[in-house]
């Protein structure tokens, strides 16, 4: 296809992140990770508001009860309608020190799932894991380096989840009543050096990723695993998509400027901009937590 691909946010985040359509607002919620700040864009108004934070926001989810859910370096909170914090309902659970919460999002069955990152790159140091409705925080995985792309396909049936840095694509096969992941298997690794990042599924079941450092959005068979269409970006470093607008058929794409040099940036001056193409197939509504 013919991809036109639009900057409908030319702001600079450091690290934009986390995109999150909520259907009820008609607005989309975001991050930037190392501002740290909470994003809220109206696209019908163009209104934009930034709601700083007291420490690094990983990624959201959006509340039954109203606010959101938010991973945070120190651990799980609270947030209210404007991103105050109001309390924290779980802890970190692994070294904060050493790795902040970076993707993440609420699965079919009401759940908030969340990963960090490991900082030190060292080895695999980073955790995968859920926060249930009872605020009962369970580990999932803990065998990862940056844990990103948490997707849900629409038959509630399985979890795809990247560890970008490991170049690794994994599913998690889900118990049809409960939600609980079986055994992780391996989706797709990547031999030529792409990293997927985070990343939605369509309403078809369709896995999309945003290649970090790849310039690309990539579509995903969930049966072959093979990549069967791509979105090449104005951008290098694009970090995640969420499917959005009345039709959920607007894609958007949050993006990167994170140590990148003068150089760098001139050439993708859009890096940190929100970005959004218009596509022929739509996504799925966000789940509300609890």
């Amino acid at each position: 296809m013919n991809w036109q691909v639009e900057r409908v946010l030319p702001i600079e985040t450091e690290l934009g992140e986390c995109p999150l359509w909520s259907t009820a607002e008609q607005a989309l919620w975001f991050v930037d990770i190392l501002a740290p700040a909470l994003h809220r864009f109206d696209p019908a108004s163009g209104e934009h508001q930034v709601f700083p934070q007291h420490e690094e926001i990983g990624c959201i989810g959006l509340r039954r009860e109203g606010g959101l859910v938010a991973a945070m370096r120190s651990g799980i909170w609270f947030l209210d309608e404007q991103g105050r914090p109001q309390r924290k309902v779980a802890e970190h659970p692994g070294e904060a020190s050493k790795s902040r919460f970076n993707d993440g999002r609420v699965d079919p069955f009401g759940r908030f799932w969340c990963g960090t990152l490991w900082e030190p790159q060292d080895r695999n140091g980073a955790i995968l894991c859920r926060l249930d409705s009872d605020l009962q925080l369970h580990i999932i995985e803990n065998d990862l380096q940056i844990s990103n792309g948490l997707a849900f396909s629409p038959d509630r049936r399985w979890a795809w989840h990247s560890d970008t840095s490991n170049h690794v694509i994994w599913r998690y096969p889900l118990d049809a009543v409960n939600g609980n992941p079986g055994k992780r298997e391996l989706f797709r690794r990547f031999s030529d050096g792409l990293q997927p990042d985070g990343a939605a599924v369509d309403e078809d079941g369709f896995y999309w990723s945003a290649m970090f450092d790849g310039g690309r959005i990539v579509r995903i068979d969930p049966r072959s695993a093979e990549i069967v269409d791509e979105i090449p970006l104005p951008v290098r470093w694009p970090t995640m998509v969420a499917f959005g607008g009345d039709d959920l058929k607007t894609l958007y794409i949050t993006s990167s400027r994170e140590n990148r040099s003068a150089e760098e940036l001139a050439q993708y001056p859009w890096s940190g901009s929100l970005l959004a193409v218009r596509m022929p197939v739509a996504g799925q509504p966000e789940p509300l937590f609890g």
